[in-house]
């Protein structure tokens, strides 16, 4: 376990390459004996950084729930980062691709929560009760942390690669719909990149909510009513470039598109 000090000096680093557009070196190359729980505790301070700086926590993000998502980055458990207010970003937005650094998207869920739901205990049917509405989002991943061998404490410490998220499409309640056979097709600049299937999310996408639930309570912390859960991808990360248009047909449930320029 790394010292408050180091911990510290990692969660000013992260701050300031946020800042600067430039990706630290991977800290499991410098911190070869870094732990998970010393890369949420680099998380919870970077966290406390952005919260002094004014910004307004919005909910959580879950990564890395999925097959597909666990194959492309070699990791194989999930993860969780914050979602600030000013990452929520409205349908059809057009993004900045320089803001971010080694932008990339994915296709997922958001659920809205109306009540809380705190673990240790919390079950899928908590979650579906707790969910006010379910509706399609794209996430735009970041990179503070250099990408080339990154392992899940990067990951972690890179407040799980979360950069902003783009909410759209049609609103549904979960007792209206299967959620498991949500399905998707994304499009980059009218192409067909990628397919797939919501129940790739731990064969349930509320599933990964309940995960962070009883997660987070090891840390005395829960799910709040009126957070934005973004529930994890089932598609691979598709790289975006300047000038390049997403596109996510949800079918019923409607469209979500941006623009990076």
């Amino acid at each position: 376990m790394l010292n408050d000090e180091t911990i510290t000096a990692i969660a000013d680093e992260l701050v300031e390459a946020g800042r600067t557009r430039t990706p630290v070196q991977r800290l499991t190359a410098r911190y070869p004996d870094m732990t998970v729980e010393d890369s949420y505790r680099v998380q919870n301070l970077w966290r406390q950084r952005s919260e002094q700086d004014g910004r307004r926590l919005a909910g959580r993000k879950i990564g890395l729930t999925s097959k597909a998502m666990q194959a492309a980055t070699g990791i194989t458990e999930p993860d969780y980062g914050i979602i600030f207010e000013d990452m929520v970003l409205e349908n059809g937005c057009t993004v900045k691709w320089d803001q971010y650094t080694h932008p990339r998207v994915e296709v997922e869920l958001a659920f809205v929560l109306n009540k809380d739901v705190t673990g240790p205990n919390a079950t899928l049917f908590d979650v579906l009760g707790a969910t006010e509405y379910v509706v399609p989002a794209l996430e735009i991943l970041d990179s503070r942390i250099e990408m080339e061998g990154r392992t899940i404490v990067d990951t972690i410490s890179d407040n799980a690669a979360m950069g902003a998220m783009v909410v759209g499409g049609n609103a549904v309640r979960p007792q209206d719909v299967d959620l498991r056979w949500i399905s998707a097709i994304l499009y980059k600049n009218q192409t067909v990149e990628e397919t797939g299937v919501a129940a790739g999310v731990l064969n349930h996408p509320a599933a990964g909510v309940y995960w962070l639930a009883n997660k987070i309570a090891a840390h005395g912390d829960g799910l709040k009513a009126g957070e934005i859960i973004l529930a994890g991808s089932f598609t691979r990360p598709l790289w975006v470039y300047e000038g390049d248009t997403v596109f996510a047909d949800y079918g019923k449930l409607g469209t979500v598109t941006c623009r990076f320029e």
